[in-house]
């Protein structure tokens, strides 16, 4: 895909990030994370995010991850497969070019590592990243790699491969200058923790849309919700929160880590051989397993 395709797939629904499927040693599971793409890929998403943050980004090596995108494109027919990109520029840049060479229609350019940088060091490292590739690439904006406005100005008038915001800070002050100041420029894609907690403000702060973790169990309540909210049916949007949304936080919250293990439980839940999740995350107790197969039990695969 053009930069331009894929800034339009952004836009066009709901998106989702797979979790990424491990055998019992911990190694990449391709054949059931395959089975799982396609299933989710019969779900009106129009692109699907490979080895990002639910999937376990932060604990994969660089030369795991065009695998993992090339097994996604595989499997995922008509949906676009957008690759995670991220640790310092060097790498960065490196694994930009691969998954691009896997077969990857964009990227997205998560937080880089641990240590916290100036905006003008922000700037040439997005920038860096940007210009090795053709794809369109989508920032993530979060813990220690904050655009200000004036730096995603900047990056937008220099590459115009930069297609895509993803916010995952939670301050709609800076969330909606960026908006306002960047137009129709980038595709808007709100990245809180499950996501449907806070789709509403997103949406009133112009977001163009949001990625669901839990498409990756409940895809059909993902997109039920998303369309509500869409129309506008705030009531019905109230109900899905408390039916599922709000008990499922309570199991998310138990322990940290687990916005990634919940849904990784859920995906397991629902029949699909993913696998644990890898140090230092860790997963669900059977007894959480067991509240979290009861909230999903009305949408349970067959």
């Amino acid at each position: 895909m053009t930069p331009q395709e894929i800034k339009a797939a952004l836009g066009a629904g709901l998106l989702s990030f797979p979790v990424t499927h491990f055998d019992g040693e911990g190694q990449f599971q391709a054949e059931s994370y395959r089975r799982h793409i396609e299933w989710l890929s019969g779900f009106e998403a129009p692109v699907l995010f490979a080895a990002g943050g639910t999937g376990e980004f932060f604990s994969l090596s660089p030369d795991e991850i065009p695998g993992i995108v090339k097994a996604a494109k595989e499997a995922a027919g008509k949906t676009a497969i957008v690759s995670g990109c991220g640790f310092g520029s060097h790498v960065g840049t490196e694994l930009a070019k691969s998954v691009e060479k896997a077969g990857a229609d964009g990227i997205l350019l998560l937080p880089h590592y641990l240590i916290d940088a100036p905006q003008e060091g922000l700037y040439q490292h997005v920038k860096k990243i940007c210009q090795s590739v053709g794809i369109g690439v989508m920032v993530y904006n979060r813990d220690n790699s904050v655009l200000s406005v004036d730096t995603l100005k900047r990056l937008c008038d220099e590459c115009p491969n930069l297609v895509g915001f993803k916010d995952g800070t939670g301050d709609i002050g800076l969330v909606r200058q960026i908006t306002a100041t960047m137009g129709d420029r980038l595709t808007y894609l709100g990245g809180m923790p499950t996501a449907e907690l806070f789709a509403e403000a997103y949406l009133g702060a112009g977001f163009t849309t949001y990625s669901s973790a839990v498409f990756n169990f409940v895809p059909g309540l993902a997109v039920e919700f998303y369309k509500a909210l869409r129309a506008g049916e705030r009531e019905h949007c109230e109900k899905i929160l408390r039916d599922f949304f709000y008990p499922f936080m309570a199991i998310r919250n138990r322990r940290k880590g687990y916005a990634v293990a919940a849904i990784k439980a859920g995906v397991r839940l629902q029949g699909f051989d993913a696998g644990k999740v890898r140090a230092p995350l860790d997963d669900l107790t059977k007894e959480e397993e067991g509240m979290l197969l009861d909230l999903i039990g009305p949408w349970k695969r067959g």
